[in-house]
């Protein structure tokens, strides 16, 4: 299933994931303005994840403290690090951009989440390592946006680890 909705998205025509990365950007700006959001864990895009850096340089400058998630050791959970959009990046191991200087912070009170698929009941999909799944299993947990397609929607089981988002965000709705 991760290989088909991979292939899905990585087909998008451009120009409609331009169009939906920015309909799911306008959502995540009125969502985040909504509820107060004063700090943001966000994530840098991967494998054609909808790129939302024109929202976080307007989060930014509404003050909002951003941060990227950043892997310290496999099988672990994600550590982050503050990061303000233009600073210098490197890419890490594992080949994700990573801010040139991490400043290593507590988890953010809320986070964007990348989905590869989501279902119903707003569990995710993702590559498989249990990054975020780990993450989302600390205390205290922070509270979750899912961000994909409505295209990647999917009919799957949740496992016994798997922790269900509490918003997802796509080019059409917020669940």
């Amino acid at each position: 299933m991760r290989k088909a909705l991979l292939a899905a998205r990585r087909a998008l025509p451009d120009a409609t994931r331009a169009q939906w990365d920015a309909a799911i950007a306008q959502r995540l700006l009125d969502w985040c303005a909504q509820e107060n959001v004063e700090e943001l864990g966000v994530y840098w895009p991967l494998h054609g994840e909808p790129d939302l850096h024109g929202a976080y340089a307007q989060l930014a400058a509404r003050g909002v403290q951003l941060s990227l998630p950043v892997v310290l050791e496999k099988h672990a959970p994600l550590a982050f690090s503050s990061w303000t959009p233009g600073e210098a990046m490197v890419k890490d191991g594992m080949g994700v951009a990573v801010p040139a200087e991490l400043r290593l912070r507590p988890a953010p009170a809320t986070l964007l989440v990348p989905c590869l698929g989501f279902n119903g009941e707003r569990y995710r999909l993702g590559y498989g390592g249990g990054y975020y799944d780990r993450t989302l299993a600390q205390l205290p947990r922070p509270r979750t946006v899912g961000i994909a397609y409505a295209c990647l929607a999917a009919s799957f089981p949740n496992g016994e680890y798997d922790i269900a988002l509490d918003h997802i965000v796509t080019e059409g709705d917020l669940l």
